[in-house]
């Protein structure tokens, strides 16, 4: 006499054709938020900025949203473009630190968070 296993496999197809069709809605909406983070850190950045002649506080924004290999990672860059943007931020041997990026990122990481969160919530039954 042989013992069967039946396995209900039904809950796992839904859960399947869930997540399929998440992707097309996720991703727009991932995009949206990366892109007004990006901003907030932007202006955030050129508030906390010290100024001397205004020059690193006028270099501050951030690079168009692109799409990095072929996993489909979303990357923007944010940060000026004055060669000495890195030296104000962490110091240097003469100078200490006038960090301004990592605080305008500090301030606005709680906020992306929720709303990916609040995103995949919406998204996801």
């Amino acid at each position: 006499m042989s013992a069967g296993v039946t396995f209900d496999t039904s809950d796992i197809n839904r859960l399947s054709a869930d997540l399929t069709k998440a992707a097309g809605k996720i991703g727009p909406g991932v995009q949206i938020v990366i892109r007004k983070t990006a901003f907030d850190v932007e202006a955030d950045a050129m508030a906390f900025c010290p100024v001397d002649t205004g020059n690193l506080k006028s270099t501050i924004g951030h690079s168009d949203l692109r799409t990095v290999g072929q996993s489909g990672t979303l990357e923007v860059e944010i940060g000026p473009t004055a060669k000495y943007g890195g030296h104000v931020e962490f110091g240097t041997s003469q100078h200490g630190p006038a960090a301004y990026m990592g605080p305008a990122l500090d301030r606005r990481a709680p906020e992306f968070y929720a709303a990916l969160e609040q995103l995949a919530g919406n998204v996801l039954p």
